[in-house]
Order: structure tokens, then C-alpha cells, then sequence
């Protein structure tokens, strides 16, 4: 009876349900992907690699987290679903194994002035929770503290109608008691217009007298203005009266009709601060950008110091610190003076508020305050803010997607970023990391490496492996995992000194510094030692520096590299005088878009709740253009043909023979320096990687007239590969006569400089000092610095 059966010995069947252990990707076409076909285990670090716009972020982003979360949002309600985007599926056959995707991402949190990284992360909000109820003297709920909501009372009637013998007045009274300071609105910040630079007040109306975009003569704008009644159109604004000039500038909105139209007149001020200052500086037009840099100065707040809180939220106190007080303070300090509240009524959100806190020091952002403007945050910055709400999670079994989450490290943070993917990895959860650093990669369980060229020359995968078997393998990567930069023998003389005295924006401490001018000069130091605040705050900005900052490119599909760099008005105007016709026919935005897809390509079938249908579109074939439009040729192509060509291709075709155009040669050349002769003229800047649009930035600023070059993080979003071409770039504009100062982490860039300024030595108050000056060979051999030290191993191999 006790004998056991072959039946007990064996070992039990696995179970169904582990069967399921790989993400599987079969015949993924987005964008340029080539029917790529993968498996990715589940529960281990997964690391994709390649030169910049091999195919990266399509596979992981527009593939895998797409699909993910399309899923996720058909599981709503189609009520639900109607408040949410409408998520394509991905060009792919099969995506089988698909769990839960957080995708954390590069893209620069917003530029609202009203939000910092206290909102953004959820911290101010437990802030003025803890002080609406522990706060002397008590002032009121926690939006008494928030910033973003004002004061408001009203008293008033209404009429509760029950029948002709019961309606009924009664009166009532509402009062909300808010933080925002009422005279900067809640921004820290008072913008004032410099009048000088809207209008020539030696000119009347009717001699355009306005220097403000879009505020032409003929223009709408202008005409309601002079023929609004107020104003006599042949007065030079100098000799309005001060009821003139009061209606010229801040009348309120003012019912006025002109040509039979009813149409609104409103003073120059009032109209200016709705169309321009209330919008998000970076969304500009580059002209808009300017007039609105050059016409408005910002200052802070002389009512509220630029804290942006009303007198009577700054003066409810714990212990002797308010709540502006805690907000600017580093978060590391924060942390510390909230771990010492001890107050049980209020225990959970102590403990909450602290975690998130600790999070932001251990993630290495310990340097920030919570006022900080979100805008002002880098892409690294930002996607590690991402990051906290994450780290405490007790989610297993989901798929983390990040996007180069070493973007903005020093060497000497990277391991502890390292350290963040490997435990998110160990709770059980799949991270997948589009990623270039070799010190990231190396800690990869396996490594799906895409290329082997960009654009139309990548798409596929070309390793899937180990880290050991990618350093073995034969391809871009592989060869180049294990590089090392050798120090320069002999390093460029200056020519020049660019002097900074006295620094001391935001965390620098009286800096004095010499930079040099004639060679390239790297600025380098752990992340929020003071680097952007030396260069972009200290250094003169005269008519000869041309800053090429993080600042993403902003485009829709209708956008494309012809677009951006201005390429395409030299060749329409080269099409317009080979035909004898207008240059606006040869764009597919205005007279020579396609009637029936409006210049699109393509037709959107909105279908509610269900994908939108994108179908090309019939009588123009996806080609933008209108039929008449194509007849007209330039060397033999229409434009349509023009923008499908390869930036290499189109260097040659305006480099000579009949389609000869000087001004788009010159163009095609800088976008050829900066390694993107693969892309094509026409394609959407919506299809093209971080890397790639860093770049095309690059080639746009290459043609500004400038004698200093500042540069921040150039080598972010590229391979191991393209960073060779971008130091033989910066090797060319130095020998051409610039000055070039980078702001870099990368330990090739730093080696290849004639002159490096290292800040530290740590962050935030611990930085903001010159810790060395010298040559690259100088650094390495003193040691002296964190940055010498991760050099030093670097060039050492």
C-alpha cells in the first residue's frame, strides 16, 4: 500500500500558464522596420541598441508600447474610450506575450509657467495637504496653499421655481480662500513689454507703423485697428492724446464694426499678452520666439518674491519654515526636515511624502527643489522625474519601456541608474531599454541589436544574444562596444579668452573662469554641478554665439527636414523660375496641395471610438501634390520626386547640370555633415528619432553667422558610431575658425578637447565651483575629480 507508483516518482507536467515566458514579435513594419521578427524573454533586462534611426524606438515604442496600451484601452468602456486618444495598431503581424507597458520616456515635461516639479510629481500636493493641517496660524483647505488657485467670493440670489405659489428667492453667499498671489497670477514671474519694440510712434496708422509679426498693413488685425473709429489714421501715435493712448494700448474688448462686419477691437497690450506671452515659448515659430525674446523682459515678483504665493500662505508656518520655504529647498534638505516631523495624526502622508522624497535623492535628483520650473528640467531630468512614481510600485509582471535613461549622467551617476533598471528587473517586472552608453549595455541578461546602416539602410536585426556574443559578433555595435579614445598628443592653442566673472546663477558660487576661444572646450561635471548655468547663464550672448540647446523639435506630419531647414524655399523658387510660375504651387501646405487630401497624402476615416483609418490618397497617389503641379520639372523630376530623394542623392541634383541651386546645395551639404544623407526631403519629422532630430538642429544652427558655437549634449540619442562623425564635425568648425564649447558627459568627447572646465564637485550645493581647468592629459593624470577618475579608466581601457 505504500509502495509509490512510477506516477508519484515523476516529475509533475509545468504548469500552462509558464509557458508563457517571451514577448513575440512577428513582421513588425513600422515605419522602417523590415518585417523584423524577435522573441524577448520576459523577466530580464532587455537592452536594444544600433546607430541612431536604425529602427530602435520603432520596435520598442511604436510596436511593442503601442500595442500594449491599445489593449489596455479597449478594456474600457466605449464611453470611456471616447476620452481617449485613438491608438493605431502597429504595422505587425503577431505581438503574443504582451503584458502591461509603462513607457517612460525623453520627452521634456511642460513648459507651463504653473508647473514645476512639485506638481508634476505629486509632491506639492501632499505638501499643502501636511500644511493645511499642521500650519500656524491655520489658514484655511489645502488649496489655500496651492499657487494655481486665487481667492474668490461672491454673494448673489437665485430663484427655486416650484410652482406659481411656491417660487422661492434665496440668497447665498460663496467664498473660496486660495494661495495664488494675485499680482504675478500664481508664475513667480512679471512680464514687461517693451513698447519701442511693438511700433515707430513717429508713424501714423496709416503708414504701418507696427515691428509685431503678422501685423502687416492689409492685414485684419492691423485694419481693426485704424478703422475702428477710436483714432485719427493719419496722427503719429507720438501725439495721441492720453485717452488715445490709453485706447491705443489697454482698452478692454470693445464691440466695433468695420465694412458692415462685426468684429471685437481690444488694446495692443491685452491682445499681445492672449496671443503671445500665454503660450509655451518653445511651441513658437522661430520669428515669433524672437519678437516676444527681444519685446518682453521677465522679472521676479516684488509681491511675492518669486515664490508665487499670496503674503497669507507664506505666513502659515511648521515650526519656522513655510511652505515656500519648503519648496525651495534642495529635496535632499526637504527630505531631511520632513523625516524629522513626528506627528501620528498625519503619519500616511508623512510616510508617503518621505518615499517620494528619498526617491528623488536615490534616483540622483536630490539637487532640485520643488519650485523649479518643469520646463527648465533637461531630457534626462526629466525622464528620471518619470521614474519616481515608479520605484516604490509593488506592480510585478509589467513591461518598463525607457528611452536612454542615461541621458544627462555623468559616469560617475550611470551605475546608480544601472542599479534602479536591475531591481525593477528583480521584483519580476520585463525592462526593455533603448540604450547606447557601453555601460548600460553591459549589464544586459540580452541585447537585440538593429541596424546594420539608418533610415532605409536599417530595420533589421542584426544580433540577438548575450552581451558576450554581441561583442563578438561582427556588426556596427559590436565592433565598437569596446572602443576607447585615445588622449590628443598635441591640443590647439587659444586664440582668445571669453572671461566670466563673478558667476552666480541658480547653484554657482562666485565664479571666475577663463574660456578659451580657437579650440574645443568641453564643460563637464556630475549632473547639477552648474554646467547650463555657467554656459547658458554666464556667457555673453552677443551677436557671435550660436547656442544649439536640448530644446526638442516641435513638428507635425505635414513637417520634414525640406521643412525645417528651410530647404524648400530655394527649391520651390528654382521650380517657380524653370516653369515661369508662383513658388507657392510647389508646396504641398498651400496652392499646390492636392484638393482632396488638402496637401496630406493620405484620408482619416474617423471612426469614434474605434483606430482612425489612414488610406492613401486616390487622385493624387500620396504624392501631396495637385495633377497640374506634377506636370512642371526641374532636371527632369517633379517636386514630388524632388522630396523623395535622399539627402545624398539631392546634394548631387542641385550640385550641378540644370537643376544647379546653389542655396539648397549649401543646405544638403550641412545635413550631410551631420551624418543624415539617409534621410529623405519629404519625410515626416514625426518619423524621425531623438538622435536624428538633435542632429538636423545641428545642421540648422551650422548656418547661423557666429565666431562661438555652444553646444549642449550633442552626442545625445547617438551610437557609438555616430560619435565619431560629430567630433570630426566639431574638429572641422574649429579648424574653420570657431570656438566650440560643449556641454558633454561622454568620456570621447571629453578626451578629443583641447581644454576642459570640470564643475563640482558634487550637486546642487555641494557644486557650483570650477574644479579643474587644463588639458584632457592634465585631468587624467591628477585624478583629482570624479571626472578625471571615469576618464582616466576610460582612455586607460
Amino acid at each position: 500500500m505504500s509502495r509509490a507508483t512510477d506516477e508519484d516518482t515523476r516529475s509533475p507536467e509545468p504548469h500552462a500558464a509558464d509557458s508563457h515566458d517571451l514577448i513575440r514579435v512577428h513582421g513588425a513594419r513600422e515605419n522602417n522596420l523590415k518585417d523584423v521578427s524577435i522573441e524577448i524573454p520576459k523577466r530580464r533586462l532587455t537592452v536594444f541598441t544600433g546607430v541612431s534611426g536604425s529602427g530602435k524606438s520603432s520596435l520598442v515604442f511604436d510596436t511593442i508600447a503601442a500595442e500594449s496600451q491599445r489593449l489596455i484601452n479597449e478594456t474600457y468602456s466605449a464611453f470611456l474610450q471616447g476620452f481617449m486618444p485613438n491608438l493605431a495598431r502597429p504595422e505587425v503581424d503577431v505581438l503574443d506575450g504582451l503584458t502591461t507597458a509603462i513607457t517612460v520616456d525623453q520627452q521634456r515635461m511642460g513648459s507651463d509657467p504653473r508647473s514645476t516639479v512639485g506638481t508634476a510629481t505629486d509632491a506639492n500636493a501632499m505638501l499643502r495637504i501636511l500644511f493645511s493641517r499642521l500650519g500656524s496660524p491655520h489658514i484655511g483647505p489645502p488649496a489655500a496653499y496651492s499657487f494655481n488657485v486665487a481667492s474668490v467670493s461672491a454673494t448673489g440670489g437665485f430663484t427655486v421655481d416650484r410652482g406659481a405659489e411656491k417660487t422661492k428667492t434665496e440668497k447665498v453667499s460663496f467664498s473660496r480662500t486660495g494661495g495664488m498671489c494675485t499680482h504675478c497670477e500664481g508664475r513667480g514671474a512679471v512680464s514687461d513689454i517693451d513698447l519701442t519694440q511693438l511700433y515707430d510712434d513717429f508713424k501714423s496708422l496709416s503708414e504701418d507703423p507696427f515691428t509685431i509679426p503678422t501685423y502687416t498693413g492689409d492685414g485684419w488685425v492691423v485694419r481693426v485697428i485704424s478703422e475702428s473709429g477710436f483714432f485719427d489714421k493719419g496722427k503719429p501715435i507720438r501725439e495721441y492724446t492720453k485717452k488715445e493712448r490709453h485706447d491705443f494700448l489697454y482698452r478692454e474688448p470693445t464691440k466695433v464694426k468695420i465694412n458692415g462686419v462685426n468684429l471685437t477691437y481690444e488694446g495692443l497690450i491685452p491682445k499681445l499678452q492672449k496671443t503671445f506671452l500665454s503660450k509655451d515659448r518653445e511651441s513658437m515659430q522661430p520669428h515669433i520666439r524672437a519678437f516676444v525674446d527681444r519685446a518682453v523682459t521677465f522679472a521676479e515678483c516684488p509681491e511675492c518674491d518669486g515664490t508665487r504665493l499670496s503674503e497669507q500662505a507664506r505666513s502659515s508656518k511648521i515650526g519656522k519654515i513655510s511652505i515656500a520655504d519648503a519648496c525651495a529647498m534642495e529635496i535632499r534638505d526637504l527630505a531631511g526636515w520632513v523625516r524629522g516631523l513626528e506627528e501620528p495624526s498625519v503619519a500616511p502622508l508623512l510616510a508617503k511624502l518621505q518615499h517620494t522624497l528619498d526617491s528623488f535623492v536615490e534616483i540622483g535628483l536630490g539637487y532640485l527643489s520643488l519650485d523649479r520650473a518643469s520646463g527648465t528640467l533637461s531630457g534626462g531630468e526629466a525622464q528620471r522625474t518619470k521614474m519616481i512614481r515608479h520605484l516604490g510600485s509593488s506592480l510585478t509582471d509589467v513591461t518598463y519601456v525607457f528611452d536612454e535613461p542615461t541621458i544627462g549622467l555623468h559616469p560617475h551617476d550611470i551605475q546608480r541608474m544601472n542599479n534602479l533598471l536591475l531591481r525593477l528587473r528583480d521584483k519580476g517586472n520585463t525592462v526593455l531599454v533603448v540604450e547606447h552608453k557601453p555601460e548600460t549595455i553591459a549589464i544586459a541578461d540580452h541585447v537585440v541589436d538593429l541596424g546594420p546602416g539608418a533610415g532605409t539602410a536599417g530595420g533589421t536585426v542584426c544580433f540577438e544574444g548575450t552581451v558576450e556574443g554581441l561583442r563578438a559578433s561582427d556588426g556596427v555595435t559590436g565592433r565598437h562596444l569596446d572602443d576607447r579614445a585615445t588622449l590628443k598628443e598635441t591640443v590647439r592653442k587659444a586664440t582668445g579668452q571669453l572671461e566670466i566673472r563673478g558667476a552666480s546663477a541658480n547653484n554657482l558660487r562666485d565664479v571666475d573662469v577663463d574660456i578659451p576661444l580657437g579650440v574645443l572646450c568641453v564643460v563637464t561635471g556630475v549632473a547639477g554641478s552648474g554646467k547650463s548655468s555657467l554656459v547658458h547663464g554666464s556667457i555673453p550672448a552677443p551677436e557671435g554665439v550660436v547656442s544649439v540647446d536640448q530644446t526638442p523639435i516641435r513638428g507635425s506630419r505635414r513637417s520634414n527636414p525640406a521643412t525645417y531647414t528651410g530647404l524648400l524655399d530655394p527649391i520651390r523658387k528654382a521650380f517657380a523660375k524653370a516653369n515661369g510660375v508662383k513658388p507657392a504651387l510647389f508646396s504641398a501646405n498651400s496652392e499646390g496641395a492636392c484638393p482632396t487630401c488638402n496637401g496630406a497624402g493620405v484620408i482619416y476615416t474617423d471612426l469614434a471610438i474605434m483606430q482612425s483609418v489612414a488610406t492613401p490618397c486616390e487622385d493624387c497617389e500620396g504624392k501631396r501634390f495637385s495633377a497640374p503641379v506634377l506636370e512642371y520639372h526641374l532636371g527632369g523630376r517633379d517636386i514630388s520626386e524632388v522630396l523623395a530623394m535622399p539627402v545624398t542623392e539631392a546634394e548631387e541634383f542641385f550640385g550641378s547640370g540644370e537643376a544647379r541651386t546653389p542655396a539648397a546645395h549649401k543646405i544638403l551639404q550641412r545635413m550631410t555633415d551631420v551624418g543624415l544623407g539617409y534621410l529623405t526631403l519629404g519625410q515626416p519629422l514625426t518619423t524621425l528619432s531623438g538622435g536624428e532630430r538633435q542632429r538636423l538642429k545641428l545642421a540648422v544652427h551650422m548656418a547661423d553667422k557666429g565666431g562661438v558655437y555652444v553646444l549642449d549634449e550633442p552626442t545625445t540619442g547617438l551610437h557609438l558610431a555616430d560619435v565619431e562623425q560629430l567630433l570630426g564635425l566639431l574638429d572641422r568648425l574649429v579648424d574653420s575658425g570657431k570656438s566650440v564649447i560643449v556641454i558633454e558627459h561622454h568620456q570621447a568627447v571629453m578626451a578629443h578637447a583641447d581644454w576642459i572646465v570640470d564643475l563640482g564637485p558634487g550637486a546642487g550645493h555641494d557644486g557650483g565651483r570650477v574644479v579643474f581647468e587644463g588639458t584632457p592629459a592634465d585631468l587624467v593624470a591628477a585624478r583629482s575629480t570624479l571626472t578625471g577618475e571615469h576618464l582616466a579608466a576610460y582612455v586607460g581601457g
